[in-house]
């Protein structure tokens, strides 16, 4: 995979945490950079982790489905874009509550429940030819970058582009797929 794919990979696996973050940015009183920086690590963090966990686990099949990988990173690819567009689709709920508190566990949780797509994607990097340390860290990168923003730009635009970002994802993850799958045709 060249670079450009791989970072509009990376970017398309931040668009959930951007949206979140958004969301979060709206439930603080007017966040400063520093804290914004903060909670976008910790999202980086995660992101970057569980795409290696999802490589290890395509890595330890991956023998026995050499002649279909790049279909299977495909197939992901798409069902994983098809799932972030349904979801940017859906009308926003009251579900994000106003936060008193700032619980590092809440945080947690929020950046792990995000990053459950990046581990499905670091399972179809196994399949195909990548440097998933490289990989790794640029979704951590763009993960990190785009929170920070996201919280940043939340009290601003909360309600307005949450959803959209997600729809950008989604379209972005299935042009990554589309990729592979013509690369090795």
């Amino acid at each position: 995979m060249n670079p450009i794919p791989l970072i509009l990979l990376a970017f398309a696996m931040s668009t959930d945490a951007f949206a979140a973050a958004i969301g979060k940015g709206a439930t603080l009183k007017k966040p400063r950079l520093i804290e914004a920086f903060k909670i976008g690590l910790i999202f980086g963090f995660i992101e970057a982790i569980t795409p290696l966990v999802g490589w290890l686990i395509g890595k330890s099949a991956s023998e026995y489905v050499e002649a279909w990988d790049h279909w299977i990173a495909f197939s992901l690819l798409t069902i994983l874009g098809l799932h972030m567009i349904y979801e940017g689709t859906k009308p926003a709920g009251n579900d994000e509550e106003q936060e008193t508190g700032k619980s590092l566990f809440r945080i947690c949780l929020t950046a792990f429940s995000t990053s459950i797509d990046a581990m499905v994607v670091g399972v179809s990097l196994a399949f195909i030819n990548v440097n998933i340390w490289i990989a790794a860290a640029l979704i951590g990168f763009a993960t990190t970058l785009m929170v920070t923003i996201g919280i940043m730009l939340g009290r601003a635009i909360g309600s307005v582009i949450g959803h959209r970002a997600e729809i950008f994802g989604g379209l972005t993850l299935i042009a990554v797929g589309l990729l592979t799958l013509y690369s090795h045709l």
